[in-house]
């Protein structure tokens, strides 16, 4: 069992995709034969719990959707075009679309990563949340901010809240690095209680797609 915490998160996706302890998700790219196929998130119980489907699948570049175990879509995620984001190479933009209870699409976050230098170097990326309140206006990194640092081509990285706690991190155990070979196929996230998973796994995918893994064609 995982550590419990009475600490709330407020959830990003839904509230569902939280737990009251600590979850250990493993992450498993699917087979090779499918260019852009995505990749699997299972639980300690090897139930499917989400599936991410790259380009390959969805037959469009730049887009990701995040399902649930059951195969409900819980995200659209995709990156923003136009002349002006094709000429912005210092950040590239990714939005993350949820649903309410209509099938309305709802911005729910925003990713602009870094120089694809400063990714490969652990550099700091931002993850503005929509939707939540500033408790300070002199701080840049308020309560509407979550962050990432790291190197996930490494498979170690951490995503941290506005405070600098960590809510998840990406690992991968040398016992299973030694048995797949490859970082890419398979390695783990943790999520800390109370976190909501669905956004963690929609941000890994968006991370997934710019390190050109198992989402991108």
């Amino acid at each position: 069992m995982g550590v419990r915490s009475s600490k709330t998160v407020d959830p990003v996706v839904s509230r569902r995709y939280s737990s009251e302890s600590e979850a250990m998700l493993v992450v498993r790219r699917r087979p090779h034969m499918v260019n852009g196929g995505g990749f699997v998130v299972s639980n300690s119980k090897q139930q499917v719990v989400f599936t991410v489907e790259g380009c390959g699948v969805l037959g469009t570049k730049d887009k990701l959707v995040l399902k649930n175990g059951d195969g409900d879509d819980l995200l659209l995620i995709r990156k923003m075009g136009g002349m002006v984001q094709a000429l912005n190479m210092v950040h590239k933009k990714w939005e993350g679309f949820g649903y309410d209870k209509e099938g309305t699409e709802k911005l729910l976050f925003t990713l602009k990563d870094p120089k694809e230098s400063c990714l490969v170097h652990h550099g700091l990326i931002k993850i503005l949340v929509h939707g939540k309140p500033k408790i300070s206006t002199c701080n840049v990194y308020n309560n509407n901010y979550v962050q990432i640092k790291g190197s996930f081509a490494e498979k170690d990285c951490n995503i941290m809240d506005s405070d600098g706690r960590n809510i998840a991190q990406v690992k991968i155990e040398k016992e299973m690095e030694e048995m797949v070979g490859n970082k890419k196929d398979l390695y783990n996230i943790i999520v800390k209680a109370n976190v909501d998973q669905a956004f963690i796994v929609g941000v890994i995918a968006i991370l997934d797609y710019i390190h050109g893994e198992s989402t991108i064609c």
